[in-house]
């Protein structure tokens, strides 16, 4: 299993600007492929065209993340949010056109929860048939949008707190199957999936062929190999199911536990990381060529 392996931008910084490509550089020669990019906004101070050149330059490619908001949510019962989500998840794919990237990833159906403060509220049958209609909706003309233009999405699910939309494998499966076109695949978050699946590898069987996108997270956000997730039985699968696309690392949760801190926010490091993601990146590389060993 030859799988490209990233960390995501946010591990150094948020937002990410132009004033940040050297870590670009840190990246690769903390030993890693490809660094996965929040997508850019039009605000951000940052050159595409620069950016593109300054992984290339480091000898990586890149990935990206989309970030949703209420108001671009392809799920919403408010038309102009939909048309916003949709906007959105376009500019996106011009945005990889425009980095080079081919696969955009992330909770696409929008309506984020505890990020932007929204409540679970009690739904209708009614309403929840409604809301997954308005998603594969969404999802079938994003999907086409992508695919010609060489691009793919990829259909993350999150966990009961994030979202209320697409939370667990089955659920990713059964849109990217309804939607049916090579412009969507699914994403895998093994942080995610800690809560939410009921076996990891199984789930990772039952999406199959259709992952186009990895992200292998320990359940508790930390570096891989510190927490209780069985990374051999995890890679072992994606073997199985013959996945050969990049896997990503989001080990942002930092060297710090002080009561009442907002662990669910993003925060900046306080130390150098760099030999325990260069740790970490070895568990998942060391995971992976077992895996290939025992097929």
């Amino acid at each position: 299993m030859k799988n490209p392996i990233g960390i995501i931008s946010m591990q150094f910084t948020r937002p990410f600007t132009g004033a940040d490509l050297h870590c670009f550089a840190k990246a690769a020669d903390l030993g890693f492929d490809f660094v996965e990019l929040l997508v850019p906004e039009p605000e951000d101070d940052i050159d595409l065209a620069e950016t593109r050149r300054a992984a290339e330059d480091a000898g990586l490619f890149l990935v990206l993340a989309a970030r949703v908001s209420p108001t671009r949510s392809i799920a919403s019962d408010d038309p102009a949010n939909r048309q916003g989500g949709l906007d959105y998840l376009k500019r996106s794919v011009e945005v990889a056109d425009t980095l080079g990237a081919r696969i955009v990833g992330g909770p696409l159906y929008g309506e984020p929860m505890v990020f932007a403060g929204r409540p679970p509220v009690p739904r209708t049958d009614e309403d929840i048939a409604q809301r997954a209609e308005r998603t594969v909706a969404g999802l079938k003309e994003a999907a086409a949008f992508a695919r010609s233009a060489g691009k793919v999405l990829a259909l993350e699910a999150l966990n009961r707190f994030e979202t209320d939309v697409v939370s667990t494998t089955r659920q990713a499966v059964e849109v990217a199957d309804r939607v049916d076109d090579a412009g969507l695949g699914v994403m895998l978050d093994t942080f995610h999936m800690n809560m939410e699946d009921r076996s990891i590898p199984d789930a990772i069987r039952l999406a199959g062929s259709r992952i186009v996108h990895f992200q292998a997270n320990e359940n508790h956000r930390g570096h891989p190999g510190t927490g209780h997730l069985d990374w051999p039985a995890i890679m072992r699968a994606l073997a199985q199911v013959g996945y050969q696309g990049p896997i990503s690392l989001e080990p942002f949760r930092r060297n710090d536990d002080r009561v009442a801190l907002p662990i669910a926010h993003w925060r900046a490091p306080r130390e150098d990381e760099s030999d325990k993601l260069r740790a970490g990146l070895g568990v998942i590389r060391n995971a992976l060529a077992l895996a290939e060993v025992d097929q």
